[in-house]
């Protein structure tokens, strides 16, 4: 049974800084990808980051709108997949859900992951 469970979710200003986690518990991550997406209220899940598998430097993908902003990254050896997001903005408010393992990895819809967490809520205020 894979569990996946995000935390790290917080009220912060404009401009400041989170680090999210998220722990995959029954999964290998070393060698599945892992994602962050996020959802607003009526909006489709979209796709934040995806830490692709690999040894020694696996590939990241990102958003155009957290680009140079957000950083994917993962601890292996505690199936824990970070999400540190700094100069945060507004529009960055939402539901950020942890996925993990994915049929096709480079894939930026949320329909393609299999494993999910319950969601950290992330508020920016302005």
């Amino acid at each position: 049974q894979v569990h996946v469970v995000e935390s790290g979710g917080a009220s912060v200003q404009a401009g400041g800084s989170l680090r999210l986690s998220c722990v995959a518990s029954g999964y290998d991550s070393s060698k599945r990808c892992m994602a962050w997406f996020r959802q607003i209220p009526g909006k489709e899940r979209e796709r934040v980051a995806t830490f692709l598998p690999g040894p020694g430097g696996a590939g990241t993908i990102y958003a155009d709108s957290v680009q140079g902003r957000f950083t994917i990254s993962r601890d292996t050896a505690k199936n824990t997949l970070y999400l540190q997001m700094n100069t945060l903005k507004p529009e960055d408010t939402a539901m950020y859900y942890c996925a993990a393992d994915s049929l096709v990895c480079f894939s930026a819809s949320w329909k393609s992951f299999k494993y999910w967490g319950q969601g950290t809520q992330v508020t920016v205020s302005s």
